[in-house]
């Protein structure tokens, strides 16, 4: 019997950046095992292009990518998430949409490189280290024992993760 596929969600304000590369790298890097999403409080019109560059340059799929707002998993026929995870402290700041199934959720926050000015060089770089931050996450994530942990346990675990390098200041976790 195939191991269950977990429903992951990325929340960010703006869903052009950090939740977008978190949700192309999980889909990849979770071979399966998960299938993630990501949406923002107040999506963005397009997709950064700096985040589908880096993706791209990194073998990382785009194809479908988009900005949405989280409305869209607060519907009764969108999938029920197992986990939400922050990637902006604004997003977990907000009073987010009551999510189904009582998801495990937790903060991974870190800078935003949409907010990074300069040269290209400088914003591209900014994007570079967002995607390693949530690379160091998403590597961890995966490896976590799902099936032999507890409730408790796991909510310990994702929230140990979001603390990694490159955290931003904590916040309460998403409702």
């Amino acid at each position: 019997m195939p191991d269950r596929v977990y429903n992951v969600l990325f929340l960010c304000t703006g869903n052009s950046a950090r939740s977008i590369l978190a949700e192309a790298m999980l889909n990849k890097e979770g071979q399966g095992r998960f299938r993630a999403f990501s949406a923002g409080s107040q999506p963005k019109a397009d997709v950064n292009p700096l985040a589908v560059q880096v993706l791209s340059e990194t073998e990382y799929p785009t194809e479908g990518l988009r900005s949405k707002s989280w409305d869209e998993f607060a519907r009764p026929d969108a999938p029920v998430m197992d986990f939400v995870f922050t990637v902006c402290d604004n997003a977990a700041g907000e009073a987010c949409p009551y999510w189904p199934g009582q998801p495990v959720t937790a903060h991974w926050g870190i800078e935003d490189p949409a907010s990074v000015e300069g040269t290209d060089l400088e914003r591209k770089t900014a994007f570079v280290t967002a995607q390693r931050y949530l690379k160091n996450r998403i590597s961890a994530f995966v490896a976590l024992p799902l099936a032999s942990l507890d409730g408790v346990a796991l909510s310990a675990k994702v929230r140990e993760i979001g603390q990694q390098a490159g955290a931003t200041s904590p916040r309460p976790e998403v409702a």
